[in-house]
């Protein structure tokens, strides 16, 4: 079996154009490198370089080698990395930014499991709907909620979830007024609208046929936890984004309406500027972060 310290030594020597500039590298005498990469030409019955005292080449075997040794370098090195990351316990001050329904619905009940996990870690977290410069301000993680793809730019951006944004209704509601069997029977029933200004919902199926339909407006509201409560409170149907309704769903409160219709679908990503990114408490966050949830 081959020795891999040999393949290492012989991609030293390729990386830096011989064994003297290799040596230093490495912190060894060249004789160290020069027997090193002799004894691995030994082993494979195989001439690997052209050698005079003028010239280091590869021979075609030697180019072959090369890439293979390289890679076995590389996956050495990631090996020692992994043991690195897994030994350095995470610790000191990680600041997040997010909006108000990600720190509600996706964060709230998380990131106490993050404080048992690592607890020598102290998460910071601000919670605002106003956008917010990671950079200027200071932050090492953002949560954004968006439509549309976000503008390129300097940060390292990571996809967490896509949730659907769903029609839903309480039971109650139900009973009273009847489960609308088609989009355009929602003009006949009571929406609870998302904005002050919201008049009109769209929606879309499987098959990309497009509905906008305007229900009687009866409760407004620009947050998403009054519209939940109205909801499940019987006041009408909403729009609201899986996430949020999601629990309501499971345990009763509020049914599915439309299932083949959705309103959209809204990505949460998650931003770090680059070179904090590397930093291991905060990646251990966003690990964390884009961890699976367990069932509940």
């Amino acid at each position: 079996m081959l020795n891999l310290n040999d393949l290492h030594f012989f991609a030293a020597a390729v990386d830096h154009g011989g064994f003297a500039a290799a040596a230093r590298r490495l912190g060894c005498p060249k004789s160290t490198v020069s027997k090193r990469v002799a004894a691995l030409e030994v082993s494979l019955g195989a001439q690997l370089i052209h050698r005079s005292s003028r010239s280091f080449t590869l021979t075609d075997v030697g180019r072959d080698v090369y890439d293979h040794a390289r890679a076995a370098v590389i996956e050495a090195e990631a090996v020692e990395t992994v043991v690195q990351r897994r030994l350095a316990e995470p610790s000191g001050i990680v600041r997040i930014t997010t909006s108000v329904p990600n720190a509600q619905f996706r964060l709230a009940h998380r990131l106490p499991v993050l404080a048992r996990r690592h607890p020598r870690l102290l998460v910071q977290l601000h919670v605002t709907d106003r956008f917010v410069d990671l950079v200027q301000d200071g932050f090492d993680i953002a949560l954004r909620s968006h439509f549309a793809p976000l503008p390129d730019s300097d940060l390292v951006q990571r996809r967490m979830s896509e949730d659907a944004i769903t029609l839903v209704a309480a039971p109650s509601y139900l009973t009273q007024h009847g489960a609308p069997e088609t989009p355009e029977a929602l003009a006949a029933h009571d929406g609870l609208m998302s904005s002050m200004t919201s008049k009109s919902w769209q929606l879309r199926n499987g098959q990309g046929r497009l509905v906008e339909v305007a229900p009687r407006q009866r409760f407004h509201a620009d947050e998403s936890v009054p519209l939940l409560m109205a909801a499940e409170a019987g006041l009408g149907i909403v729009c609201l984004p899986e996430l949020i309704s999601a629990s309501s769903v499971a345990q009763g409160r509020l049914v599915r309406l439309l299932p083949d219709w959705t309103a959209g679908r809204v990505t949460t990503t998650i931003l770090t500027p680059h070179k904090r990114g590397q930093l291991p408490a905060v990646r251990a966050v966003i690990d964390f972060l884009l961890e699976k949830e367990p069932a509940s």
